[in-house]
């Protein structure tokens, strides 16, 4: 699914426009960005929470020489499921 096929379920389901599920959508996403950005942490009850993780340093290969090389620690987002969240996915049947 697509943002803009959200936008349109979301804009189903609540019975809003489809300019105001955008703002909407597009707001949630800023929240979420800034604060995981600042080190915090967003926890939707349910679904699931937004966290920085870290890579630490490590050694890599270059694919095309097969020489070794050093890849620089970094920070990542890290999204854990909530229990809803997994328990809907083993409810699925996987197809």
């Amino acid at each position: 699914m697509k943002k803009t096929e959200l936008i349109d379920a979301i804009a189903a389901a609540t019975g809003e426009s489809q300019a105001a599920s955008a703002r909407a959508l597009d707001a949630l996403i800023a929240v979420i960005s800034k604060e995981v950005s600042a080190g915090g942490e967003v926890s939707i009850t349910g679904f699931g929470s937004f966290k920085v993780g870290q890579r630490s340093e490590r050694t890599g290969r270059n694919p095309r020489t097969g020489e070794p090389l050093t890849i620089a620690a970094t920070r990542t987002v890290k999204f854990v499921p909530g229990a809803t969240l997994k328990a809907a996915i083993a409810e699925t049947p996987q197809p």
